[in-house]
């Protein structure tokens, strides 16, 4: 009671440091409900349909906190007078094509990134214009299209992997029937298909790609680099 007393007594004389409110009820109320909407937008997506499948915690660390700072960063430059809706927007695509140097990121996780920039942009550019059934809809309907995408998408597809072969003899094609058993026991995978790629006569040894059933819970892989098919 007594806070609430305190906030209307500042909504109606707001007191100000420097010529700068020190709060604005109406505002700081609306900023805490569309941060926390946004937050939990983002947990659901990153940690109840991507992370189940990806399993890669550096992903998920850096997907909630890009989408904490995207949202804080974007919902306090459109209210900024001075600055236009453009300048805030323009800021965004630079968040759109940011890749990290150290890494090269696969394609399935800068989509998720997209995703993560996306939502909290559109939770953060907010206005009185919008209602918030509209908001609600919009963010179900990209949680929908990626839980369907991953339950039901990604999980008939195959998943790949290139790996270094040992046993150079049976490369041929004569031995194909030996070299698949011989690499599903030793890789555990239910194996469906190989690709030959560069062999290598020094060493003995031959790059292959296998394709394998997707599993509940193990990671999509998908490579394209360092492999050079026949």
């Amino acid at each position: 009671m007594v806070l609430m007393q305190i906030l209307q007594v500042a909504a109606e004389e707001p007191v100000r440091f420097l010529g700068i409110k020190l709060i604005n009820p109406d505002d700081f109320f609306e900023l805490i409900f569309r941060f926390s909407f946004n937050l939990l937008i983002i947990y659901i997506l990153v940690r109840h349909i991507y992370f189940p499948i990806a399993r890669r915690k550096e992903y998920y660390f850096n997907y909630m906190l890009i989408g904490v700072i995207l949202f804080l960063m974007t919902y306090m430059l459109i209210n900024v007078k001075d600055l236009s809706v453009g300048v805030a927007l323009g800021l965004f695509a630079l968040f759109g094509i940011l890749r990290f140097r150290t890494a090269q990121i696969p394609i399935k996780e800068m989509t998720y990134l997209f995703l993560v920039i996306g939502l909290s942009v559109v939770n953060a550019l907010v206005t009185k214009k919008i209602s918030y059934a509209e908001i609600f809809f919009i963010n179900l309907i990209v949680l929908a299209a990626a839980w369907y995408g991953e339950r039901f998408w990604f999980s008939s597809r195959l998943s790949r992997k290139t790996i270094t072969y040992d046993k150079i003899e049976l490369i041929k094609p004569e031995h194909r029937e030996e070299l698949m058993k011989d690499l599903k026991e030793r890789t555990g995978l239910d194996i469906t298909r190989i690709e030959i790629g560069k062999i290598d006569l020094l060493r003995d040894v031959a790059q292959i790609r296998i394709f394998y059933t997707h599993q509940e819970n193990a990671p999509f892989v998908e490579e394209e680099d360092g492999f050079n098919g026949e």
